[in-house]
Protein backbone atom coordinates (compact mmCIF):
# COMPACT_ATOMS: atom_id res chain seq x y z
CA UNK A 1 0.00 0.00 0.00
CA UNK A 2 2.74 2.46 0.91
CA UNK A 3 4.54 1.87 -2.39
CA UNK A 4 1.48 2.88 -4.41
CA UNK A 5 1.13 6.10 -2.45
CA UNK A 6 4.80 6.91 -3.08
CA UNK A 7 4.40 6.30 -6.83
CA UNK A 8 1.25 8.44 -6.88
CA UNK A 9 3.00 11.32 -5.11
CA UNK A 10 5.95 11.12 -7.50
CA UNK A 11 3.59 11.15 -10.49
CA UNK A 12 1.81 14.25 -9.17
CA UNK A 13 5.15 16.04 -8.69
CA UNK A 14 6.33 14.99 -12.15
CA UNK A 15 3.13 16.15 -13.84
CA UNK A 16 3.32 19.45 -11.94
CA UNK A 17 6.92 20.03 -13.03
CA UNK A 18 6.06 19.25 -16.66
CA UNK A 19 3.09 21.60 -16.50
CA UNK A 20 5.26 24.44 -15.20
CA UNK A 21 7.83 23.85 -17.95
CA UNK A 22 5.10 23.90 -20.61
CA UNK A 23 3.62 27.13 -19.24
CA UNK A 24 7.03 28.84 -19.14
CA UNK A 25 7.89 27.69 -22.67
CA UNK A 26 4.50 28.88 -23.91
CA UNK A 27 4.92 32.33 -22.43
CA UNK A 28 8.42 32.60 -23.90
CA UNK A 29 7.19 31.56 -27.37
CA UNK A 30 4.25 33.97 -27.09
CA UNK A 31 6.57 36.89 -26.30
CA UNK A 32 8.79 36.00 -29.26
CA UNK A 33 5.81 35.81 -31.62
CA UNK A 34 4.49 39.18 -30.40
CA UNK A 35 7.92 40.71 -30.97
CA UNK A 36 8.07 39.33 -34.50
CA UNK A 37 4.52 40.56 -35.20
CA UNK A 38 5.48 44.03 -34.01
CA UNK A 39 8.55 44.07 -36.26
CA UNK A 40 6.53 42.92 -39.27
CA UNK A 41 3.92 45.62 -38.61
CA UNK A 42 6.66 48.23 -38.41
CA UNK A 43 8.18 47.11 -41.71
CA UNK A 44 4.79 47.10 -43.43
CA UNK A 45 3.98 50.59 -42.12
CA UNK A 46 7.33 51.93 -43.32
CA UNK A 47 6.90 50.34 -46.75
CA UNK A 48 3.39 51.74 -47.07
CA UNK A 49 4.50 55.24 -46.10
CA UNK A 50 7.44 55.09 -48.53
CA UNK A 51 5.18 53.90 -51.35
CA UNK A 52 2.63 56.63 -50.67
CA UNK A 53 5.36 59.30 -50.61
CA UNK A 54 6.68 58.14 -54.00
CA UNK A 55 3.27 58.60 -55.61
Amino acid sequence: MDEKAQISAEMILLIGAILIIVILAGSYILSISQSVAGNVTSVIDTARDTTINRM
